[in-house]
């Protein structure tokens, strides 16, 4: 099973949101507050190009924020992405 690691920060509602569908589907995941991190923070730019959180990797793969998130789950590709 891949690891699911979620960047956030502590007023966030799309982390939230991200949060929340990942324990409704019963996906396990460390979430890693970057709220007074510069450095994390700049690392989530150079890693995935962008400044917005959430910013969720399945493995060490970033997939996007909550967005995109949503989108596979949607599109029935979250869980086999978690699986590995």
């Amino acid at each position: 099973m891949a690891s699911v690691t979620v960047y956030s920060t502590k007023v966030c509602p799309y982390c939230v949101r991200a949060k929340s569908l990942l324990q409704r589907r019963g996906i396990a995941f460390v979430e890693v507050d970057v709220t007074n991190d510069a450095d994390k923070r700049d690392w989530l730019v150079q890693a995935t190009g962008r400044r917005t959180v959430p910013q969720i990797f399945i493995g060490d793969e970033p997939i996007g924020g909550s967005d995109e998130l949503h989108a596979l789950d949607a599109a029935g590709r979250l869980a086999s992405l978690v699986a590995g």
